[in-house]
This record gives C-alpha cells, structure tokens and sequence, in this order.
C-alpha cells in the first residue's frame, strides 16, 4: 500500500519564484512609467495646440493676435476688448475661444478699465479663483489654484491667493532696449489711461519688441514676414521645481519665483511671456548677468526663477512649442541658440531652420 504524500514548494523555491516576480516589475515598471509621461506628453501638446488655435480664432476675428495687456497692476476686462486697448493678459483674451465666456465676462461692469466698479473687482476676485487644465502641464503640477504675491499697484482688482497660474508662455522674443529680458512693471497709471483713452494717443512697443507678446501688443499677420509655420507663438515655460506648488520669493540662488507669482489673467508679465534673446548682456539684476541665460532647459532646482525668464518645460530631452499657424512641435534643449533667437522674431528676414527640432 503506498502512502500519499502531499507535494509542494520548498522554500528555496517560492524565493526563486518571488525573486522571478519583482525583476519581472523591475523591468516592467520604466515601461509603464515612460508610457504615462508619454500620455501626459501628449496631452501637453494638445494643450498648447488649444491655445495656438484659441489664438487663431481671436485674430480671425480681430484682425491681430491677443493682446498682452498692460502690465501685472490690471487684470482682464471684457469691456475693454481685444488689442492695446485689453488691459489682460493674452491668456485672459483667448477664454471666449477655449469656451470660457462665462469666465471671461465676470469682470464686466459696463465701465472702461480705469473706472472700475465694485462689480468689476468682485467679479475679477471670482475669476483668479479658477484653474482651468488647459493651462497646466499634467506632468508638472495639477490644474488647481496656487499662491500669490501681492502687486505693489492693483488698478482694477484686488489680487486673489490662492489663484490659477499658467504652464506656457506667449513668445515675447527680444527686447531690444534691454537685451535678455522682458520690460517686466505694474503698467500705466490710470490718469495716464485716462488721457490716452481721450486723446487716442496709446503707446505701441512694436518697436521694442521683436516678438509676438508684449506690452499692449496687438501683432497682426502681416508683420509675421518671416512665415507663420517659422515663427514662435506659445510655449511651455521653465520653472524650478522648488517652486511649483509653493510662493517663494527672495534675493537667492534657489529661492525665487517671480515668474510665477501672479495670477495668469493679469497684463504683461513674465509669468506668461518669455524671451528668446541668447546672447550676452548686462543688467544691474545679478541673477540676469549671464552668456546665453536665455536658452530653453529642462526644469531643475538652485535656479532663481526671478531671473530665469526661459522657455522650458519638466519633460526630459525637449519642451512644447506652439508656432504662429497652430503647428506644434517638440523643441530640443541642444537647439542651436541662433535658431532658437531667430524663431523668437517675427521679422528678421532670416533663412528658415529646423535644427533641434523633433
């Protein structure tokens, strides 16, 4: 009679088994990791398609691209309208076209900007409390509101924190009266306004600019010479990693944030604007004394974003660039620097290059 044995692992064996198992993750989970990162890539990109189109629709129907605004002391109003003459940014211009209206419109009071009613102030606090996806890179931070420093001047509207900030950056190109950065203030007064509006006498700084976006910008097609498939218009911007979620702020290598201090409908700032200039300068700003600061990069920390003023993104290898025809394209960090100049300029006449693309 034979006697019945139950069988089974030996212990040795389940270690082997379980050894098995966790190189299998091992070498599974970079996959699944890298197939995410490309989804959210994706996704970025088609973010920033939404806004190069949304930019389209509104120069289709004013005959120029989004205004920029006048500077981070005004915020969007509806009654203002579109061009010079809209005191937001071209984030806040472009809502109606992102199926926004709603959004764009709480600010409306039936006033001009200078007058601005209660109305207008407690319909722009509403406003900044918003975070729309859109404007958020998913791989860098999630779409919800964030803190915010305060403007030393708020004209019509009283600055809102936490509130919605922005990933991207509209092309500001070179400043040509200071090389390397932007013409970053609070804006006009509103006696200035005031006496603008009545004598019609608004100042253009198309002559500063090389650019698309930029102080009371209102760039039209036509000035666009160099080609709209050749020419920078939205990109994803650089920011230090230290600083995504938290406001910092302050006078060190790696505590800084004024490139992402305010909300994203106020007028010109470097929180939407970024310049391409990628050669030497010099400024009284010790953060801005550097060669070629201006090139695109990957986001790391020990950077002062006070002073970074770049295009970039969190994405590995290369960032999102959306051009004037609404074509997006993948941007290498290693692009040539006189490329990456040439592209930020709407008229300087130079041959077309693709160099550091994807």
């Amino acid at each position: 009679m034979k006697k019945n044995g139950k069988k089974g692992f030996t212990l040795v064996e389940l270690l082997v088994v379980i050894a098995i198992i966790g190189m299998l993750v091992g070498l599974l989970l970079p996959a699944v990791q890298q197939a995410r990162e490309a989804a959210r890539q994706m996704q970025c990109n088609n973010n920033l398609r939404q806004l190069a189109l949304a930019s389209l629709n509104v120069e289709s129907s004013s005959r120029s691209f989004p205004g920029t605004g006048w500077g981070y002391g005004w915020i969007g109003d509806p009654d203002a309208g579109v061009g010079m003459k809209q005191p937001g940014s071209w984030c806040y211009s472009i809502l109606p076209a992102l199926e926004q209206n709603a959004l764009y419109q709480l600010p409306a009071d039936g006033e001009v900007p200078e007058n601005p009613q209660t109305q207008q102030k407690t319909g722009a606090t509403e406003m900044q409390k918003v975070a729309i996806a859109t404007f958020y890179c998913p791989s860098r931070r999630p779409a919800k509101p964030y803190p915010a420093k305060q403007p030393r001047n708020k004209n019509n509207y009283d600055l809102y924190s936490p509130c919605g900030k922005t990933d991207y950056a509209g092309n500001a190109g070179t400043y040509t009266k200071n090389l390397g950065v932007i013409e970053d203030r609070d804006g006009p007064s509103k006696s200035t306004i005031t006496t603008w509006r009545k004598d019609n006498s608004w100042v253009t700084h198309s002559s500063e600019y090389t650019g698309i976006f930029y102080a009371m910008s209102q760039t039209t097609i036509g000035e666009i010479r160099d080609g709209m498939s050749n020419t920078y218009l939205i990109g994803e911007k650089f920011l230090n990693p230290d600083c995504y979620e938290d406001l910092k702020y302050g006078n060190s290598t790696t505590d800084g944030n004024g490139d992402d201090d305010y909300n994203l409908f106020c007028g010109a700032d470097v929180d939407h604007l970024r310049p391409t200039y990628t050669g030497s300068y010099n400024t009284s700003n010790v953060f801005q004394q550097a060669t070629q600061a201006r090139l695109p990069a990957q986001d790391r920390a020990g950077i002062d974003t006070n002073g970074s003023h770049k295009f970039g993104s969190c994405h590995a290898g290369s960032f999102g660039m959306a051009m004037c025809d609404g074509s997006v394209h993948r941007i290498s960090y290693s692009i040539d620097a006189e490329v990456h100049h040439c592209k930020g300029s709407r008229a300087d006449g130079q041959a077309a290059s693709s160099r550091g693309w994807e």
